[in-house]
């Protein structure tokens, strides 16, 4: 993997992965609190995009410009 991505990109994804799993948190505990089974898998779909999100900024690769398609930051 090469780097794909500029210093902007790059705070992008981490803020944009950090936001996403603080949403993963707040929805686990929500799912606790309800007992909806349907929560906890939202929550986990965004926990792995987050992850993904943070591993993208660590890496300085986008996968969507990986695959030729021209994101805007």
């Amino acid at each position: 993997m090469e780097c794909n991505i500029d210093e902007k990109g790059v705070r992008f994804r981490r803020a944009w992965g950090f936001m996403v799993l603080i949403m993963a948190g707040m929805l686990s505990g929500l799912a606790a609190w309800t007992g909806m089974w349907g929560l906890w898998v939202i929550a986990g779909c965004c926990a792995l995009a987050g992850g993904f999100a943070l591993y993208e900024s660590r890496k300085k690769w986008c996968a969507m410009r990986a695959m030729g398609i021209k994101t805007r930051i």
